[in-house]
Order: structure tokens, then C-alpha cells, then sequence
């Protein structure tokens, strides 16, 4: 079989696993990559301390990535890593992809990823069949940390955050508008600094508001994305990412308000992707 590379990759960061002849597995966590917000010189920076960590020589790479959907960004990736893994057979593709096998396997069904950002598609066992734009974190990416970071940062601003909250997040973070502002509008990847906040929501969960503004989000994203499948109602539907993982009652009980059933909910997708290249 040789050595195989896996790697999961999402906006925040990216997980590694390699699989040697034995069937031995060592791990690696670095940075996350995405081919429309980072330069070449830092995607390449990325893939520089993946190889620091698992230095080996790698016969074949399976790499799933956010923002791997278009050919382009996908040729991008491969020339990158074959700057460290010149002698691996690269193959390259979507995130979708690896939350669709690491979930679902070869059974039809529905999968989801709610993390950093989000994204859905219909899976057939095989391949994906069907798939509602994701569209970004600055138009969509409805339940994701950043959509529930960006409401939450709105909300505390704009005084729609219950007073009791408003004092516990000023006195946590100490951010001004400007400061605010000057990370979303002058600093790189916006996107995972708002997604930052999901932390914040997280620790204070059992309070209303919070749970709302959660269930909330999960209730757009499934009516703009699960409910446009054919078949939403009869075919199991899975979540991968972290959101999902944490919030994970929510998302039940939101689900189950709509009629679906939510089978599986991981925090990674990686353990299944490794068994699925095995």
C-alpha cells in the first residue's frame, strides 16, 4: 500500500495523519489553508511545518481542503505539497468530499459541515450528487463560528445583548468598536478571528439568549441548505465540525422541530477519512 498522507483542512486549522506500511498512525495539527484568503508564501509556510513534524517520505497524499472546490485552487495545493513530498502521488479535493465519506461511508445520505464556516451536500454512497452553495462567511455560512461570532459582536454593539452578557463580554475582551472594526476591515482572515467569539457563546450556553442565538443559526442553516435535498425527510443526515460537535443537543433538537433525523455528529472528520484510505 506505501505510506499514505491524510489531511483534513479547514479554515482554522488543518489535521494530519500518516499511515505507514504497518498500518502504524502518527499525527500532526498545523495551521489551517485556504487557496482564497492566503498567499502561496503562507499556504507554503503551512505545508513547511507539516513536514517538520512528519518529515517521512510519503508515497501517496489524499488532502481535503475549504476552498478546493474550483480546479484551480486544487492544482495550487498539489504543486505546494509536492515542494515537500516530491515523490507522493497528490490527490487533492473539497472538504465536502471528506465529510461525505468520513460520515456517511458508502450509504446515501446527507452531510453537513458546521464549523468555522459550513457547508451540505447529498451524498449517493459514491459520490456527491447535489450540493447548495456555501457561498462564504461574508454572504452565508449560516451556524457556522463565524455567522454565530459575527451576530454575537453585532448584538453586543448594537445593544441587543441582554445587559447581564454585555458586562461579562466587555470585561472578557475589552474590545472597542475601532479595535473591532480594524480586525474585520485591516487584518487577514476576518472570518476566523470572528469565529473566535463561538468560545465565548459556548461558556455561557445554559442562558437564553445564547441558546437562541444558536438555535437560531442552526435553523438557518438547515432551511437555506438541508431542506433543499431531495429526500431531507427520509435520508440520515451527519455533522462534522466543531460547532456542530459542541452544540451538538441544539442542533438535535432543532432538527428534530423540522422532522429530520440527525444520525451522526463528529467533531472531525479525520478518524473516518483515515479508515476510509486504509
Amino acid at each position: 500500500m506505501g505510506v499514505r498522507l491524510i489531511a483534513d483542512s479547514g479554515f482554522t486549522k488543518t489535521d494530519w495523519r500518516l499511515v505507514n506500511e504497518e498500518s502504524k498512525i502518527e499525527q500532526a495539527r498545523t495551521a489551517g489553508i485556504n487557496p482564497y484568503y492566503q498567499t502561496e508564501g503562507e499556504m507554503l509556510e503551512v505545508i513547511k511545518d507539516l513536514h517538520a513534524q512528519l518529515p517521512q517520505k510519503v508515497d501517496e497524499i489524499f488532502y481535503y481542503g475549504t476552498g478546493c472546490s474550483s480546479g484551480t485552487n486544487r492544482d495550487k495545493i498539489a504543486k505546494l505539497l509536492a515542494q515537500y513530498y516530491p515523490e507522493a502521488t497528490i490527490d487533492v479535493n473539497h472538504d465536502l468530499l471528506a465529510a461525505a465519506r468520513s460520515l456517511c461511508g458508502d450509504e446515501p445520505g446527507i452531510a453537513c459541515i458546521i464549523g468555522t464556516g459550513t457547508n451540505s451536500c447529498l451524498y449517493d454512497g459514491q459520490k456527491i450528487t447535489h450540493n447548495v452553495p456555501s457561498l462564504g462567511w461574508a454572504i452565508a455560512d449560516e451556524g457556522g463560528g463565524t455567522y454565530l461570532g459575527k451576530t454575537l459582536v453585532t448584538d453586543y454593539y448594537r445593544k441587543d445583548m441582554p445587559e447581564h452578557l454585555r458586562k461579562i463580554f466587555k470585561e472578557k475582551f475589552a474590545l472597542t468598536k475601532d479595535d473591532f472594526l480594524v480586525q474585520i476591515y485591516q487584518q487577514p482572515i476576518p472570518g476566523r478571528f470572528l469565529a473566535t467569539f463561538a468560545k465565548f457563546i459556548g461558556e455561557h450556553i445554559k442562558d437564553p439568549y445564547m441558546y437562541n442565538l444558536v438555535a437560531t443559526g442552526f435553523d438557518t442553516f438547515i432551511t437555506k441548505n438541508v431542506l433543499k435535498y431531495e429526500g431531507a425527510d427520509k435520508l440520515p443526515i451527519h455533522f462534522t465540525g466543531s460547532v456542530a460537535y459542541y452544540f451538538g443537543t441544539i442542533l438535535r433538537a432543532v432538527a428534530q422541530e423540522k422532522g429530520l433525523y440527525v444520525k451522526h455528529i463528529s467533531e472531525h472528520p479525520i478518524a473516518g477519512l483515515t479508515l476510509f484510505h486504509q
